[in-house]
């Protein structure tokens, strides 16, 4: 917006930005004026209380089984897998529990959880997971950026049980530097070929059975998955070094994440990814990632649609974002869809737990018809933070160029108040299509300062601000 003072001026300013041409007349003044945002984010925010009052962390009976006594040693050299499952199997036939890991650094292979079980790392205790990818084997189900398939177990895991947690203050260590997953990533000629297979048996609809990697193919695990689980509970913990995402509930519903700290320096190590979940509640946590902190996603391309369910309801409150792309985040994997996306009150690049890489979109969306799907309200307010690298709202409804897609895509009712970000390149950047345009971006009540250009707007139907003031200037 910045130095355009009216709400016409800045408009068409960034259209001129993005397309070297006047802004489209749908997205000029005239639409602009439509001022639906209190009502509408209004509606939005009655919502709120409804969600978080059906999402319920499980409780567990007052049971302890220490790995210890299982045979688990924690010497940081002996490998404890099968003494940690022991545990678990214990615990889940005892009716539930808690299964205990007490201090020192216990190494092992894959965790699978059961239900009524919560595995316990208390203070002084670490998981520090093997290096070995055959330590993931054999391969199970799994949902790898958003295309079902059978790979490497995550690190941790449970499929399809029902009130499972990991809860302590101690940490869970993916000691991912060690192994090979970042340089299955970074050549391009290990990943790359299995990525591209897997995407075209998703195209193809290849049944899911058939789609099998994990042993001799380089496909990276996530550190913790649910997959179709329901009341799960992820608390206290920090969790270091990830291989791929941190924590992934994936079809799952009635899920908290609560005062977890994540630090992932790696590539794709996003902090939180809800994929085709509901009534997900991530709040207190702290994001120092090498991705998005927490995004929102729903399957990708056919097989998201084969699938065909949204993730919805998610609330996401008292965060701090570190990370190096966007702060809240839906997309790109949305083909199933996305609705009821509210977060508030969540810190951008806070001095007092500064990333290794600032933020460069605290509001990140991304969609594409090559994606299809729907996004159908996101709502946000209360955002503090200075030093944004980019964009303080991208919307991207041509992700990655489209990639040559052809689906109906469609993204609206994207709310912004209340909020106050010290430093950004601009304040919006909104990339509709003309054949799908974004419609409602909604901006109110919010202070933007050190802002250093223009907004790029295009194919945008219905986008207002109200009080909103930039470098001082209020532009409305």
């Amino acid at each position: 917006m910045h130095p355009h003072p009216t709400r016409r001026s800045a408009l068409m300013a960034g259209g001129a930005l993005a397309a070297g041409t006047a802004l489209p007349a749908a997205a000029s003044s005239a639409a602009v004026a439509r001022e639906t945002s209190p009502a509408a984010a209004g509606n939005g925010w009655r919502r709120l209380p409804g969600i978080l009052a059906r999402i319920r962390p499980p409780t567990f009976p007052d049971r302890r089984f220490d790995i210890t006594r299982y045979g688990a040693v924690g010497d940081g050299a002996t490998m404890n897998t099968a003494a940690i499952r022991a545990a678990i199997t214990a615990c889940h036939r005892a009716g539930g529990g808690h299964v205990v890991v007490p201090a020192g650094r216990f190494v092992t292979g894959a965790i699978h959880l059961r239900s009524r079980v919560d595995l316990h790392v208390s203070e002084g205790g670490i998981l520090a997971f093997s290096p070995d990818p055959a330590d993931y084997l054999p391969a199970v189900l799994t949902r790898w950026e958003g295309t079902e398939c059978y790979n490497y177990s995550p690190f941790v895991y449970a499929c399809g049980q029902r009130g499972v947690a990991v809860t302590g203050h101690g940490i869970l260590d993916g000691q991912a530097r060690l192994g090979p997953w970042e340089s299955w990533y970074r050549t391009g000629s290990l990943q790359g070929p299995d990525q591209r297979l897997l995407r075209r048996m998703g195209t193809e609809g290849v049944p899911v059975a058939d789609r099998v990697f994990g042993a001799g193919h380089h496909l990276r695990p996530k550190m913790v998955q649910f997959n179709r689980c329901r009341d799960v509970l992820v608390s206290d913990l920090t969790i270091v070094d990830p291989p791929m995402w941190t924590v992934h509930p994936v079809l799952c519903a009635n899920v908290t994440v609560r005062s977890v700290t994540v630090e992932s320096l790696l590539h794709n190590t996003d902090g939180v990814d809800a994929e085709a979940s509901r009534d997900v509640h991530v709040t207190g946590c702290r994001f120092n990632t090498n991705d998005d902190c927490v995004a929102v996603k729903s399957g990708r391309d056919e097989d998201g649609h084969r699938v065909g369910v949204p993730s919805e309801d998610i609330v996401v409150q008292d965060c701090d974002f570190a990370g190096r792309w966007g702060g809240i985040t839906v997309g790109s994997e949305m083909s199933g869809g996305v609705r009821n996306v509210f977060a508030e009150n969540c810190r951008i690049n806070p001095p007092d737990f500064p990333g290794h890489y600032p933020v460069k979109y605290p509001v990140y969306i991304k969609a594409s018809k090559k994606r299809g799907g729907f996004i159908d309200g996101v709502y946000v307010r209360g955002f503090t933070g200075r030093g944004v690298e980019r964009d303080i709202v991208f919307v991207n409804m041509n992700y990655n160029n489209g990639e040559g897609g052809t689906h109906p895509v469609s993204v609206r009712d994207i709310h912004l108040s209340h909020s106050e970000i010290d430093g950004a390149r601009a304040v919006l950047n909104l990339v509709g299509l003309e054949t799908d345009r974004l419609r409602g971006v909604h901006l109110s009540h919010s202070v933007f300062t050190g802002v250093r250009g223009a907004d790029s707007v295009l194919c945008t139907d219905d986008l207002t601000l109200r009080k909103v003031f930039v470098n001082g200037v209020e532009v409305s």
